[in-house]
């Protein structure tokens, strides 16, 4: 995970970050549950968890994603990310936690979130410092905050 770059500190990526940190804290918290054979509590983990990305994968796409992908140089690797979106969002939605082959399949789409949470925090993020204009920031700032009525971004620091 990058740190040297100074996304981090942009309050947009920020929430990003945060967002990132929050589902894959309620997948492994899911995936341990299911574990202690707790498949009540796991649904309720993957619901939670599948909240946070509905939301933070508008954001991203309405945002961040729409303004980036606008210049050739990031639309192929931005529209590989919005397909592992449909894709997870597809598995999650018909999801079964009491069958053993859906468990399985949970647990290696938790690893492929990290690789994909990775793409985007060690490739898309530090990109955007360079790619992206003040009126592009405004506009992806605005898609989050559509995406999260209510919500306040992060202060920087």
């Amino acid at each position: 995970m990058c740190h040297y770059c100074g996304c981090r500190e942009i309050p947009l990526i920020k929430e990003f970050i945060a967002e990132h940190e929050a589902v894959t804290d309620a997948a492994g918290d899911a995936l341990r549950a299911l574990d202690s054979g707790d498949t009540a509590r796991a649904r309720t983990l993957v619901a939670d968890m599948t909240a946070v990305l509905l939301a933070h994968w508008k954001g991203e796409e309405d945002g961040l994603f729409a303004v980036m992908g606008q210049d050739p140089e990031y639309a192929d690797y931005i529209g590989a990310l919005v397909a592992d979106h449909r894709e997870l969002a597809a598995f999650l939605s018909r999801a079964d936690l009491a069958d053993p082959a859906d468990t399985a399949a949970l647990r290696r789409a938790v690893e492929e979130l990290h690789h994909h949470i990775a793409k985007e925090e060690d490739g898309l993020f530090p990109a955007s410092l360079t790619a992206l204009t003040g009126e592009d920031w405004d506009l992806a700032i605005a898609a989050w905050r559509t995406a999260h009525p209510g919500g306040d971004l992060r202060p920087v620091g």
